[in-house]
């Protein structure tokens, strides 16, 4: 089984949600990646009009933030 990690996003990116625009611009404020092999890859993004949201940033999973609506600006 191979348990890589593809992580999305890094701190300091500027991203948006295509399905929440009313969440206004957003700021990769911090990663946080397991150390455990085939642990859980997080991203904390901070959103003008909505406040602090976390999601899944690894890109080999379906529920990865990508996925969901979370592009670079």
């Amino acid at each position: 089984m191979d348990n890589s990690k593809r992580p999305y996003l890094r701190i300091g990116e500027e991203v948006t949600h295509e399905r929440h625009p009313e969440w206004g611009a957003g700021l990769v404020i911090e990663t946080l990646d397991s150390a455990i092999s085939g642990g859980l890859s997080m991203v904390k993004i901070e959103f003008t009009y909505a406040g602090q949201k976390s999601f899944f940033n690894d890109l080999s999973l379906p529920q990865c933030c990508y996925h969901a609506g979370i592009k670079r600006v």
